[in-house]
């Protein structure tokens, strides 16, 4: 991509499209919004899957997968081979798109773990996953109150002075205090995104009529779907609604009989009048929020942590935010999470518990915190983070810039590790609450997968990242992580707050223990049993056992002093 391609890229995108022809009748009911988790969970940094021009390469490419597709779907073996990559690569690019699918009853969605190779993708989901491997995220923008946020945004590490000055870390972390996008920047930044690529988008799915040559492509019904896998109707943005049920060609079809083919020019025309449509509505939200205040829903943008800390904004349509809980301690359960996605961002020295089954989980710019996750049925990022804990039963988990934490993990994929990483930690998940088995099945984290010690780091840099980098790290591979010692390993007690609600059936960690983890917890639980036996039956008088017991009290207290463990039980007690 040139440096021109890139600048438009990332320019704000305009307020209005020329009026297509003629008016296409769009659904006056809904509005189009592109489909987030696609470009938040969907990108990989394989440079073998960026293309510069993704139209020119992705056409021979679309042939050459089609040719060794069977029943239109491919396989990681054709992926890997028409694609010049590793078997892993070809499996992670299945896994990934899985991950982020439009489509529950997809078979690659409903494949158990052995049978993803064979399954493979549908063609058509695959090229659109490989086109978007061309976006660029969108620019972090300056904080508008650099010291508020410099109360929660991790603070300096060691680490700096070794450090690039263009590392990605540092330049979020420098005197400009950059800011994570608002979600209306974001989904701005995404729809025009798709408003530059649409023809070529549509291009790649539609097939020619037969007898009539390229001039009279034309989408099928079943292929137009497909479009799903980028774009939404509806303010709750359901992922549920067949897309044709939005528009004027497909919406009233006789389900018995097959619907007629739609021209290719007519379904560009009318997305292309649609998201011109919702772009402009966006461009004024969001040009509203920053002249002064806005009656719109707090969910379409990020609010500001000097604004309101310790904040939790519910969600109709986007993910819930936690955002900018700090020094305290913060419990989410099922009912307090609805929207099935949460996004934990810029929290400090805290500790968060989201005992709740979820789709996606972002947490963004943590640092000193513990995170409790219940149960991730899609996919768990956690970015630009320090000294966090993370302790989560998920699908899938990608780490990206992430420094001095620890991921304790019961995951049924390969740990995704790309960016810039410096001393990663991962072990065995760790704790249990009484409604965890319940809410890993009703996500689909299954308890006899567990390949916490298998991570897969990928490229040092971020290809999608739009951020400077230094020259020639391009192909370095990013800093793995290391396994927690098993003498360092304990179990996280988490408080059982289901006290007089249903109670759930779990009782015990549903992740079994490797032999070397659970070796060290008998070692150490035989060890605490003989120690509190031998002052127990120490030859004292009771005075002098009264005095023991005080001393060991007074270190204790000392310890959750010094450890700040003293705050979260303070919280604890207050909620």
């Amino acid at each position: 991509m040139t440096e021109e391609q890139d600048l438009i890229d990332q320019s704000p995108p305009p307020p209005s499209a020329p009026d297509p022809e003629p008016n296409p009748n769009p659904n006056p009911n809904s509005v189009i919004h592109p489909r987030r988790v696609s470009f938040e969970h969907g990108l990989l940094p394989i440079q073998k899957l960026v293309f510069t021009d993704p139209i020119q390469t992705l056409a021979p490419v679309k042939q050459k997968l089609a040719d060794a597709a069977s029943n239109n779907r491919v396989g990681s073996a054709a992926i890997a081979d028409v694609l010049q990559i590793s078997g892993d690569h070809a499996r992670l690019v299945l896994e990934t798109l899985g991950s982020v699918l439009h489509s529950e009853s997809d078979p690659l969605v409903k494949a158990k773990p052995e049978e993803v190779d064979s399954v493979g993708a549908d063609l058509r989901d695959l090229i659109l996953f490989l086109y978007i491997q061309s976006y660029k995220k969108l620019l972090p923008r300056t904080h508008k109150d650099s010291a508020a946020v410099a109360d929660v945004w991790p603070s300096t590490s060691a680490f700096d002075g070794y450090l690039s000055a263009l590392s990605p870390i540092q330049l979020v972390r420098s005197n400009s205090r950059r800011f994570m996008p608002s979600q209306a920047d974001d989904e701005a930044h995404q729809l025009s995104y798709l408003q530059k690529h649409l023809a070529n988008i549509i291009s790649l799915l539609a097939e020619p009529v037969e007898g009539e040559g390229d001039e009279s492509l034309v989408l099928s019904m079943e292929t137009f779907e497909h479009l799903g896998f980028l774009v939404q109707f509806g303010d709750k943005g359901s992922d549920v609604s067949p897309l044709s049920q939005a528009t004027p060609f497909f919406a009233n079809s006789d389900p018995d009989m097959p619907a007629v083919p739609v021209p290719a020019s007519q379904v560009h025309d009318w997305l292309l009048q649609n998201i011109a449509s919702a772009l402009e509505s966006i461009t004024e939200k969001i040009s509203g929020k920053e002249n002064g205040p806005s009656n719109a829903d707090q969910d379409d943008a990020m609010s500001d942590v000097g604004d309101a800390p310790n904040k939790v904004v519910p969600s109709t349509r986007g993910p819930c935010l936690i955002e900018g809980v700090s020094k305290t301690s913060l419990v989410k359960q099922a009912s307090d999470l609805r929207g099935r996605s949460v996004k934990v961002v810029n929290c400090h020295d805290s500790v968060i518990y989201l005992l709740a089954p979820l789709r996606y989980a972002t947490v963004h710019g943590c640092s000193d915190t513990t995170i409790v996750l219940g149960a991730v049925g899609k996919a768990l990022k956690v970015e630009h983070c320090e000294r966090v804990h993370v302790i989560a039963a998920a699908k899938r988990v990608c780490i990206a810039n992430c420094r001095e934490c620890v991921f304790f993990l019961g995951v049924n994929q390969r740990p995704l590790i790309v960016g810039d990483n410096h001393k990663l930690q991962v072990a065995p998940y760790n704790t249990f609450y009484s409604h965890l088995e319940g809410h890993m099945s009703e996500v689909g984290v299954e308890p006899t997968i567990n390949k916490w010690d298998k991570p897969l780091a990928l490229g040092a840099v971020d290809p999608h990242d739009s951020l400077s980098h230094p020259a020639g790290v391009a192909d370095a591979q990013a800093e793995s992580a290391a396994s927690v010692d098993p003498d360092q390993f304990v179990n996280f007690l988490i408080p059982n707050w289901f006290s007089g609600e249903d109670i759930g059936s779990t009782k015990d960690n549903p992740f079994p223990l490797p032999d070397a983890y659970m070796a060290a917890q008998q070692r150490n639980l035989k060890n605490f049993e003989e120690t509190r036996r031998s002052l127990k039956e120490a030859p004292l008088e009771e005075n002098r056992k009264r005095e023991v017991s005080s001393a060991l009290h007074v270190y204790f207290k000392d310890w959750l002093y010094a450890s700040g463990n003293i705050r979260q039980l303070y919280c604890l007690q207050g909620d």
